[in-house]
């Protein structure tokens, strides 16, 4: 039978301190007892809480190490490209090549060398349309933005989508004056971090005025001029202070593209700029509609400036400032003889030649001179375009002048004696083995000397040069100024031996001024770029070179060729003018060179190879554009007889009446 164990009715012993509080379940699986598991995990011990990751401090902690970082490597990388930025103070002075500046004698710019700047402007000086015209096209925000303009920069980035092409900038002014002013053109990430760092120094360091003041002083605005004085002067004839709104407006629209929007070189295209421009000041309130309908398109050619030849001119007049004040080690202006009304006369009046018709009869070059009787130059045209061909016709070219030569003939004649009323023989003449020609290929006999001259008959002059003597030609030549190389022979007579257009023209000056040699000369004073002058034209010429009474016989001979003989078509009315024609062999150069009492003159039309013209002679276009540019050149002065002439003009013969 079973034993059964009765019940003491004793309570379980308690547990130990030891044992107290923990659980004596080993877990699910293993004996001892059931649980409840925790769902993915070990059940919680009792008492105590369950530790939480701490996410947000793990993210803020590594965002601040990243930041940290960043901070490092953006300052690493604006000292790598801060490290070889432009001497600041260095490239704020300015620094380019020294301008000459050439005017004409009344003080307006014919032509400039090196980097033209005009007179350095404070923005307070200059009427308000004319920087507000700069903000309202390039920067509107420019007193608003901090160096960088984001909104400009969205704005244009916008455009330019919109557009599909770059339609807009986002560069402000004071990028534009950190980009011109210290760095070079590069495109590249380095240079534009380098534009970005000196845009904000420059704000740091100037007021927005001083900044825009550096813009507009040394901003490129074509034709070789920096600032706005320098293109108000340039364009306009006037400074920067005066400018109208119509030329404020071209003015600021010459930075986009200068060479584009030049308003001497593309004046529809300049016009149209100024257009965007006022429309631009109308969007930013500096003018309303009624300023804009009243700003009229304005002609950016002052009044009497010269056309584009006039380099022919100022070039000449370079090649000789350094023998006056040396190599230019600063800016220089450099006052000229030349008439800049005349000059562009003249211009005019050879291009009508060439390009009319000059080119029926193969004439492909051409050049003028004129001077004042002591050898200032007034004006000069060396070629039909500087542009093509730089090579100065006026004087560099060597050229036969035929009969023109032929008053320095007859002058040495008249020295020993020979009067225009003398009688000489027209007939086949030999010298030498050599037969002269007369360009008609007829003989008329007796003539007097006046007519010889004045129907410019060959064999005539050949026997002047006999009865003269050669040697004497030859230096009576040298006394006029002639220093090329005169040939000994009997052709001499006929102007076979090369000279100068100018050389030749300044020969003819004794004639107009009563007997004194005259070089010629473009150079009045030469002063720096503060004014001060360091040359001024003295003295004059070689001094007398022919007797008074010896020029008078002359002027009465060469008096008759223009009122009477092969230089009718170059008459000026209202002046006394005389005069000779000039043609050499097979039509090759054509010539008239003349004078009044106030200019002396000089053309020579052919072509650079020698190829002969059609039918060209001294009479025909020569005079003809003789006389046309020397009545402009006429204009104002009162008439004056010729040297001896007082009486009037030399009358013809009348066995010479046509």
């Amino acid at each position: 039978m079973a034993r059964t164990r009765k019940a003491t009715g004793r309570k379980p012993p308690a547990k130990s301190a030891r044992t107290a509080g923990k659980s004596t379940d080993k877990g699910s699986g293993r004996g001892g007892g059931s649980r409840t598991p925790l769902s993915g995990g070990r059940k919680p011990r009792p008492g105590r809480p369950q530790p939480r990751r701490p996410v947000l401090r793990h993210v803020l902690k590594w965002a601040f190490v990243a930041g940290l970082w960043a901070v490092v490597a953006l300052a690493g990388l604006l000292s790598w490209y801060a490290y070889d930025l432009p001497d600041i103070d260095a490239a704020l002075a300015v620094t380019r090549q020294p301008a000459v500046t050439v005017t004409d004698r009344s003080g307006r710019i014919v032509a400039s060398y090196g980097d033209l700047y005009g007179e350095a402007v404070r923005v307070d000086e200059l009427p308000p349309q004319l920087p507000q015209a700069v903000i309202a096209i390039e920067d509107r925000r420019f007193y608003e933005h901090f160096g960088i303009d984001p909104i400009g920069i969205m704005r244009a980035a916008v455009a330019n989508l919109m557009a599909g092409r770059i339609v807009q900038g986002g560069s402000t002014i004071t990028q534009q004056v950190a980009k011109n002013l210290f760095l070079t053109p590069e495109r590249s990430l380095k240079r534009k971090v380098q534009e970005l760092l000196l845009a904000f120094w420059l704000e740091h360091r100037f007021t927005k005025d001083q900044i825009l003041g550096i813009y507009l002083n040394r901003v490129y605005l074509g034709a070789g001029v920096y600032g706005v004085d320098a293109a108000a002067r340039r364009y306009f004839g006037r400074p920067a202070e005066r400018v109208s709104l119509w030329q404020a407006a071209v003015i600021a629209g010459l930075p986009k593209a200068p060479s584009r929007y030049n308003p001497l070189a593309s004046p529809k295209l300049a016009a149209e700029r100024a257009r965007q421009v006022l429309a631009a000041m109308r969007a930013s309130g500096f003018v309303n509609e009624a300023d804009v309908a009243e700003a009229r398109p304005e002609a950016a050619v002052a009044a009497g400036r010269p056309g584009r030849n006039v380099r022919y001119f100022a070039d000449w007049v370079m090649a000789q400032v350094a023998s006056f004040v040396g190599p230019p080690k600063g800016d220089l202006t450099v006052v000229t003889t030349l008439d800049a009304t005349f000059q562009r006369a003249a211009e005019t009046e050879l291009a009508q030649v060439l390009e009319g018709p000059g080119t029926a009869r193969r004439v492909g070059q051409g050049a003028f001179v004129a001077m004042t009787p002591d050898g200032a130059v007034r004006a000069m045209v060396g070629g039909r375009d500087w542009r093509a061909s730089q090579f100065n016709r006026a004087v560099q070219a060597l050229r036969q002048p035929g009969s023109a030569f032929k008053p320095l003939v007859y002058l040495a004649a008249v020295q020993r004696g020979l009067r225009p009323d003398d009688m000489l023989v027209d007939r086949p003449i030999t010298v030498d083995g050599w037969t002269p020609d007369n360009l008609r290929g007829d003989y008329r006999g007796e003539v007097t000397a006046r007519e010889a001259m004045a129907r410019s008959i060959n064999t005539v002059a050949v026997e002047v040069m006999q009865r003269a003597g050669r040697a004497r030609v030859e230096s009576v030549a040298r006394r006029l100024g002639i220093t090329a190389e005169l040939h000994p022979g009997p052709a001499l007579a006929l102007g076979a031996s090369e000279v100068s257009l100018l050389e030749l023209t300044a020969a003819y000056a004794p004639f107009a001024n009563g007997g004194y040699g005259a070089w010629p000369y473009g150079i009045l004073e030469i002063r720096d770029g503060d004014g001060r002058l360091l040359y001024r034209r003295r003295g004059s010429g070689p001094g007398r070179v022919a007797d008074a009474a010896d020029v008078a016989l002359m002027n009465d001979m060469l008096n008759a060729v223009v009122r009477w003989g092969t230089g009718r078509a170059a008459a000026v009315e209202g002046h006394p003018a005389a005069g000779k024609t000039g043609t050499s062999q097979n039509f090759r150069d054509a010539w008239f060179v003349g004078y009044t009492a106030h200019l002396v003159g000089g053309v020579w039309l052919g072509n650079d190879d020698g190829t002969p013209m059609e039918g060209v002679s001294g009479s025909g276009l020569p005079a003809k554009l003789w006389g046309d540019a020397m009545a402009v050149g006429h204009r104002g002065l009162a008439p004056k007889p010729l040297p001896g002439l007082d009486r009037g003009f030399a009358q013809r013969p009348e066995a010479s009446q046509p």
